[in-house]
């Protein structure tokens, strides 16, 4: 109820009512005692009206001190949906560091639903929240993801942050960052995004270059240095050694040493060169001798095969076992076809 309207209201009705007590009740005026202290003479339309007054004082007591409450409340609501905001903001952004405190039941609820969960915006819904921050955020989102480089820094996200790392991303796809830049820098950017250059990098990069960082050696750095081995373009030279050496970098099992010796049949790598290398990976970590076959097999070295063949276990290697039976009946099938 508004409180100005309530007024005007409860003045007219002590009006009426005193004007109808002086005018068809009594005129006459009379005194009160209040605890053993006389009042004044007044009429006795006005002694009417007074207890409507005193009500009407309270009432608006009573009003005032609801909506003082009710205000405090209200202002609760208006903070916590600031807060709820907030939360919705940082889920979208992937912040993993989210602290808010909220004083109304239900936003508490919303809440903590936003601060443990990340939000992935499905098409294009920037200017439809009717939020001006929620949009900013959604709108610096679908630059990132259509490969746009945009200022992040007023979130203080980390730099495992997925949004940061697309950014960064495209920072160097656009050429605003060289791979030096991001594999020189340990602490600024994150170790998937440095490993992703790395593997670019590796690509054209000098040997020394290529051991300078290669704490970020992975698997698909792995394939693309050997590819390179005695290629026509960007050479690359490794003694038996040095390749066995950078091999013992990763925890590589069967299937990834027959892919590094798929990858070594297609380079330029001498087949001495390549049994070499295998026959070592293969003394040194028996997941390396189904390799060290395939090598033997696509290179025709029959011998080799015979003898490792002939002195495993019986149900060891049972597909190269299977293979060298078809070939010994002339029955010519793709080595790939039992790898």
């Amino acid at each position: 109820m508004y409180i100005k309207r309530y007024t005007i209201a409860a003045f007219i009705l002590m009006a009426l009512v005193g004007v109808f007590v002086y005018t068809y009740v009594t005129p006459e005026t009379t005194t009160i005692d209040l605890f053993g202290i006389p009042l004044p003479a007044l009429s006795i339309a006005i002694w009417v009206v007074v207890p409507l007054f005193v009500l009407y004082l309270a009432s608006v007591l009573h009003f005032s001190f609801y909506g003082f409450l009710g205000s405090i409340n209200l202002r609760k609501y208006d903070k916590d949906y600031d807060k709820i905001i907030d939360s919705i903001v940082e889920a979208y952004l992937g912040k993993k560091s989210r602290n808010h405190t909220f004083k109304t039941e239900r936003y508490t609820l919303l809440g903590t639903l936003f601060e443990n969960t990340t939000l992935l915006p499905m098409g294009n819904i920037v200017g439809k929240t009717n939020n001006e921050k929620i949009d900013s955020v959604l709108g610096l989102i679908e630059d990132i993801k259509s490969g746009k480089v945009v200022e992040l820094k007023q979130f203080n996200l980390r730099i495992e942050n997925e949004l940061i790392i697309q950014n960064e991303r495209n920072r160097y796809k656009s050429g605003e960052l060289t791979a030096e830049d991001l594999l020189a820098n340990s602490t600024k950017y994150a170790d998937i995004l440095k490993q992703e250059v790395y593997c670019d990098f590796v690509k054209k990069a000098s040997l020394s270059n290529i051991e300078k960082y290669k704490v970020l050696l992975t698997k698909g750095a792995l394939y693309a240095i050997i590819s390179r081995v005695n290629a026509d373009s960007f050479t690359l030279e490794f003694s038996t050694e040095e390749l066995v050496s950078l091999m013992s970098k990763l925890e590589l099992n069967e299937e990834d040493y027959i892919t590094l010796s798929r990858t070594i049949s297609h380079s330029e790598m001498i087949p001495e060169h390549r049994m070499k290398l295998f026959e070592i990976l293969s003394e040194n970590n028996e997941d390396a001798t189904a390799a060290y076959l395939y090598t033997l097999f696509d290179l025709e070295v029959l011998d080799f095969v015979d003898h490792i063949l002939d002195n495993s276990q019986v149900d060891e290697f049972q597909k190269f076992k299977a293979y060298r039976a078809l070939k010994a009946s002339n029955k010519h099938f793709s080595i790939e076809l039992f790898v």
